[in-house]
């Protein structure tokens, strides 16, 4: 009976702590709570918490006043949960087991180590390079999601301008270093003249530039391509041929459709017959036109940390396919 008037006794108080609107209820309060609820002790919970008993016990009161109700109950035995704590109890927990996986995630996105990352690319003169790339950022860095954006050269700057992009894997213009970027070169690719496989000029070994230019040529759109009519040009400046375009399209897969049957002939560069396969035939060009720059660009006042790791995963893979041997390396354009 002794027994039943002190918890008797103790009710009164706990139905009468108002709640505490102008202190809210902080990390701490939750991690001096989740202590003296495992613990059962506000000495051993002071030690493990390395701070002063009457200052923990303070806080635990806050924290009862916040809520408005108590948590604990203490009895002559020591103290134990009430209904409300022992309900607050995994809930803390799970509050505080979050709070250190979001800090976590914090400092490995910080390291490097996690996040993700955006990149611009253009798909068609990527295609050899870009799977290399992704290959070598994985192995560098696999806990970095990397989101890829199929987009153009005005594109790929707007993005890196207004840095919703790390980096632009794309052809080497004028415009990146216009723009106030950087452009590193990663490979150069022959430029070829595409041919229909059942035209006479799939046998030849290689084909000048006079013979092309009597051709009816195709081409990209201007408009949306105009890196590639600023190769158009720079061939014509080094061959002194200049071709007459027939036709223009406004994506891979109506021209090389168009090259197919026969409409005419068209420059790509030699890493095209991943995507062409035996569809058209690529005919070296003599002279040689000045090849396709295929690199990366990047504002390097915005890289984060995980965006140099991609910078130098592309660099690193660029340098393999450079040092394969030869016949590798063949084998690996014919692919």
């Amino acid at each position: 009976m002794p027994q039943a008037r002190e918890s008797a006794q103790y009710l009164v108080p706990r139905l009468a702590i108002p709640f505490r609107y102008d202190t809210p209820v902080e990390l701490r309060h939750l991690r001096y709570f989740v202590a003296s609820a495992e613990l059962l002790n506000l000495t051993q919970a002071a030690v493990r918490l390395r701070v002063a008993q009457p200052a923990l016990s303070r806080q635990i009161r806050d924290l009862e006043e916040e809520i408005g109700t108590p948590l604990f109950e203490r009895t002559r035995r020591g103290m134990k949960l009430t209904d409300a704590g022992a309900a607050f109890l995994p809930e803390a927990r799970a509050i505080l087991q979050k709070t250190n996986e979001a800090v976590e995630y914090a400092r490995s996105v910080a390291r490097g180590e996690r996040g993700e990352i955006h990149i611009g690319y253009a798909p068609s003169p990527t295609v050899e390079l870009l799977p290399r790339i992704l290959n070598a950022f994985h192995q560098l860095a696999p806990g970095i999601r990397v989101t890829l954006h199929d987009l153009s050269t005005q594109g790929g700057l707007d993005g890196l301008r207004q840095h919703r992009l790390q980096a632009a894997l794309t052809v080497g213009t004028d415009a990146w270093g216009k723009g106030g970027l950087e452009f590193e070169p990663l490979q150069r690719y022959p430029m070829c003249l595409a041919v229909s496989p059942r035209s006479p000029l799939a046998r030849k070994k290689r084909i000048t530039m006079a013979d092309a230019g009597q051709l009816p040529w195709l081409a990209y759109g201007k408009s949306e391509y105009p890196e590639y009519h600023a190769a158009l040009d720079s061939c014509s400046v080094a061959t002194g041929i200049k071709p007459t375009i027939a036709e223009e399209h406004d994506s891979f897969t109506s021209l090389l459709a168009a090259i197919e049957i026969g409409r005419g002939v068209a420059m790509l560069s030699s890493s095209m017959e991943l995507l062409a396969g035996r569809r058209v035939k690529l005919i070296p060009i003599h002279p040689a036109p000045p090849p396709l720059v295929v690199g990366v660009a990047y504002d390097a006042d915005q890289l984060s940390l995980a965006g140099r790791k991609f910078i130098e995963a592309a660099r690193s893979a660029a340098a393999a396919e450079l040092t394969k041997p030869r016949k590798n390396r063949a084998a690996s354009t014919k692919r």
